[in-house]
């Protein structure tokens, strides 16, 4: 056995450590009694304690230098490269954060999740506040470990977003959040239009089998996935051939589940796609969240709010909700799903406002971080900075400081990668709109295979081969720019809003 085969085969232990552990997360959030909390916690806390212990044991490091040197000389590009020095950025990170800290922190957000699923059902943020208080100081703790860095976010966003800094991120929304209100504020200037059939009564069963025919379409593998419900949507995988979903059906509000469903199986779709020369390997676990956001924001957006989509889809919806949607053009349909109005949930944000969101939580999170923000007023500066930026406040906490599952699982530094996935989004749409003419008229018929063949060739297929700025370089030849989403988005509401 060659060193790199040697250390594949201990990478490929650690892998399948990391899936199960997405199992049981992914279990606890759908199947789980609520009284499992504590219990699943001390099972996902000896688990992960096993998969750090074996990731930073002598064996790894010395099958890491082996393999390093055996692949040294080789094209930077090749795959077995990239393995290795993905392998690599775990070992180093992994070998700052002690075991057992990592072990207690998996324990800590298990029950976590839990207490904000309570706490959002009562809107009482109270019952969450001692564990959020104690996960904000696990993560500067965590951050600690990588110091000395240039900001204390940094090793927090490189988690989710290898090689970006914190500067970075602001430099790009420095340049977007101008453009973006612009937009915005042109939008609110002109007559809104109605999207009053959408806040109807809305049988949840027709709503879930819509969604499976979209998904269908898509190119979704239900003989490699499968699709539940959860309190707030996710994907996971355990493995190239086992990737879930869930999505979110709400009896008034439609749109959830249809666009839910969508956004997940974006990422399915990513994770369904990867090459399986990649199959238990750290290229595989450690893709970049804005790619991979990239991909659901796609089909949740460019897609799934296209006119063409919903030429081919809109006739499916009639039929299954006639009582609601007889006397709705297309056209007002069209419209109505697109309409934009500041609003307070996140994920049902429209497009023209989504990134506003995702802006406001950055600015606290960093707070939160560098200790100029405590947990014990964050409801109230989370209402101040969503009427700052959104001009509306919170009634509740539920609808507020409350409404993500990000925290939960200690996932600081996750939500500025949904910001950028919108920005690779529009720059990827630019280059195949381009390279695929036709794609419009294929939605049309409900073709999107297409679509998918140019996503696996270009993105998929790769994983977390590439940074998100290599991908960037590779695909545009330039890095994340916020320009072609302004494009996309003054193109695309100029023409619903008249202006």
């Amino acid at each position: 056995m060659s060193k790199l085969d040697e250390l594949k085969t201990i990478v490929g232990e650690i892998v399948d450590l990391g899936h199960s552990r997405a199992l049981l997360e992914w279990d606890a959030q759908v199947n789980m009694a609520r009284g499992g909390a504590e219990d699943r916690g001390n099972l996902i806390g000896t688990l992960v304690g096993i998969m750090v212990e074996k990731i930073t044991s002598e064996k790894t490091a010395r099958a890491l230098e082996e393999a390093e040197a055996e692949v040294a000389g080789l094209d930077d590009d090749n795959d077995d490269v990239r393995i290795v020095r993905s392998a690599r950025r775990e070992f180093d990170r992994l070998t700052k954060v002690p075991g057992d800290w990592m072990a207690n922190f998996a324990r800590l957000t298990s029950v976590a999740q839990n207490a904000w699923e309570v706490a959002k059902e009562k809107s009482d943020f109270a019952h969450f506040k001692p564990h959020l208080s104690e996960i904000v100081n696990k993560r500067r703790e965590y951050a600690g470990f990588f110091a000395p860095f240039d900001h204390v976010y940094d090793p927090l966003l490189d988690e989710f977003e290898p090689g970006m800094k914190t500067v970075d991120v602001k430099n790009i929304f420095a340049k977007l959040r101008p453009e973006q209100v612009a937009v915005v504020k042109e939008i609110a200037s002109r007559p809104q239009v109605d999207n009053a059939f959408l806040l109807k009564d809305y049988d949840g069963q027709k709503q879930w089998d819509f969604g499976v025919d979209v998904i269908t379409h898509f190119g979704f593998d239900w003989n490699r996935g499968r699709q539940d419900k959860s309190v707030h949507p996710f994907t996971t995988s355990f493995g190239l051939d086992d990737v879930r979903i869930t999505t979110k059906i709400e009896k008034n509000w439609p749109a959830a589940a249809m666009f839910g469903s969508m956004h997940e199986c974006g990422h399915a779709l990513f994770e369904q796609g990867i090459s399986p020369k990649f199959r238990r390997t750290p290229v595989m676990a450690n893709i970049s969240m804005a790619v991979h956001e990239s991909q659901s924001r796609m089909m949740e957006n460019l897609v799934g709010r296209s006119l063409s989509f919903w030429k081919f889809f809109y006739p499916k919806l009639q039929s299954l909700f006639p009582e609601n949607l007889a006397n709705v053009s297309l056209e007002q349909f069209y419209r109505g799903v697109n309409k934009v109005e500041p609003s307070l949930i996140r994920i049902e944000a429209d497009e023209a406002t989504y990134n506003l969101h995702i802006m406001l939580r950055l600015e606290l999170e960093i707070a939160l971080m560098e200790g100029s923000q405590d947990v014990e007023t964050l409801p109230e500066a989370w209402n101040a900075k969503v009427q700052e930026y959104l001009g509306i406040t919170p009634p509740n906490d539920a609808e507020g400081v409350l409404q993500d599952v990000h925290w939960s699982n200690g996932y600081f530094g996750y939500f500025p990668t949904y910001a950028l996935g919108n920005l690779l989004s529009a720059m990827w749409w630019e280059k195949i709109e381009r390279d695929i003419p036709n794609l419009h008229n294929q939605f049309e018929h409900g073709k999107f295979d297409g679509l998918l063949t140019w996503l696996r060739t270009n993105i998929h297929q790769y994983g977390g081969k590439y940074t998100s700025q290599e991908l960037s370089q590779r695909i545009t030849g330039g890095p994340i720019d916020p320009m072609p989403y302004v494009r996309y988005l003054r193109t695309k509401f100029g023409a619903i809003y008249g202006f």
